[in-house]
């Protein structure tokens, strides 16, 4: 039973993904137990706090907790549906590790009962899912596996990928339409049930191979057009062109939607994804690869460029304006701002100040380096020279009068106003 107010949930890891999945469906008045490999944010989550920025989740986390909905755990115990959202990072050689999801399925095997669903909501290499079948057919052999056996399935498995925005996440988990991939027919039907729940957009059901593949091809689809705008960028900068204006110029066009050009790609899914499909098919996936390949290159390219303007303004403090990997969040993972600004760090020492509104403190990239973090209005007081790797709204609020004597370099475009440096090449125009 998945769809009753007597349902008993269990989701698997509670980081940017788990927490919010499940306060959203403990909102809903379930019985919620929240797993975490970590007793400091098994902690944190019982005590009615968040661990994570994001908008409006510690309003929500407080209130299902102090309801009683929510509650957190290291150990698994009996439930009716098993979310798993756990890491799924990339190896050396940009090979996937399901070795997070394998571990969470054997964890549920432990507690698993005729009738119960399990759920993967992990980024996965297509076939994962069957393998976190295999696997729980192998640890349980009492229960009958879909698509193992002739008759009716004792436990439905499904892979349904969350699509959400950071800073939007409780807004898009329940507004967003959902693909649900069944092994079978009958486990996206189970999986469907539970998800209309707690879910307004549409829930598309079929099965659990192309549900994988669909939430990689949205990744790696965004990721070929970042590359060519970054790429488009490079070609500007050779040429002596504003990046920025050509693509505003260039969208005006009807059927032309140029994205904006950064420091390179970060975050866990559109910077690791699209590897996933290389790995997978690497003789088929030429423009996959290339588009990461040139995503990454971009922050080696900004790094060389924010190099050649603390050169050419020696001896005076340099601020480094964002590390998230995206504006208006704090999640640093794969972040390309983060790089630039630890390997500027590690560079020039104690010339560098670090500006991130949504840090408390430095993260461990800068570990050993003489980096320190700096406010704003400490930066604008201070630093002649900045260095703008994310756009965060209150990096757009500073007006001309507070900047116009700064040598800037812009790898986001958000003060096209902004005066070129005192010498060639322009970098304001470099993104």
């Amino acid at each position: 039973m998945v769809s009753g107010s007597d349902t008993k949930v269990c989701v698997l890891g509670l980081g940017y993904i788990g927490l919010p999945t499940a306060a959203v469906i403990a909102r809903t008045g379930v019985e919620v137990l929240g797993v975490d490999v970590s007793q400091s944010v098994v902690d944190t989550v019982n005590s009615g706090k968040v661990h994570i920025e994001e908008v409006d989740l510690d309003g929500l986390v407080s209130g299902v907790v102090a309801r009683g909905h929510l509650r957190a755990s290291t150990l698994i115990e009996p439930a009716d549906v098993f979310v798993i959202a756990v890491p799924t990072p990339f190896k050396d050689g940009h090979q996937p590790d399901i070795g997070y999801v394998l571990k969470a399925a054997t964890t549920v095997a432990a507690v698993l009962k005729a009738g119960d669903v399990v759920i993967l909501e992990s980024t996965s290499p297509v076939g994962t899912t069957e393998e976190v079948r295999d696997l729980l057919a192998k640890l349980r052999p009492d229960l009958k596996m879909p698509g193992l056996a002739r008759e009716v399935a004792d436990i439905s498995i499904a892979y349904c990928p969350e699509r959400v925005l950071p800073g939007r996440i409780l807004v898009e988990l329940i507004d967003n339409d959902r693909v649900i991939g069944g092994i079978t027919p009958r486990c996206a039907r189970k999986a469907l049930a539970f998800y209309r729940r707690f879910v307004r957009g549409a829930c598309v059901t079929t099965g659990a191979r192309a549900a994988e593949m669909t939430k990689l091809t949205e990744n790696a689809f965004r990721d070929v057009n970042i590359a060519f705008a970054n790429e488009l960028s490079l070609v500007a900068d050779k040429m002596g062109v504003d990046v920025w204006e050509v693509i505003r110029l260039a969208n005006r066009h009807p059927r032309v939607n140029i994205l904006s050009p950064g420091p390179g790609v970060g975050g866990h899914c559109i910077a690791v994804d699209p590897w996933f499909l290389v790995a997978q098919a690497p003789e088929a996936t030429p423009l996959i690869r290339t588009a990461r390949e040139v995503n990454d290159g971009k922050c080696d390219h900004a790094i060389a460029k924010a190099a050649q303007l603390i050169e050419a303004h020696p001896a005076v403090p340099v601020a480094c304006l964002g590390l998230a990997f995206k504006a208006n969040i704090d999640d640093f993972r794969e972040s390309p701002a983060l790089k630039v600004a630890a390997t500027l760090a590690r560079r020039f020492g104690d010339r560098i100040r670090i500006v991130e509104p949504f840090a408390r403190t430095l993260p461990a990239a800068f570990d050993g380096t003489a980096a320190r973090l700096i406010d704003l209005d400490d930066a604008i007081e201070t630093c002649p020279v900045m260095i703008v790797l994310v756009d965060h709204e209150v990096f757009k609020s500073v007006p001309l009068d507070e900047r116009a004597t700064k040598a800037v370099y812009d790898t986001r475009g958000i003060w096209p106003d902004q005066p070129a440096p005192d010498f060639t090449p322009v970098l304001r125009l470099a993104s």
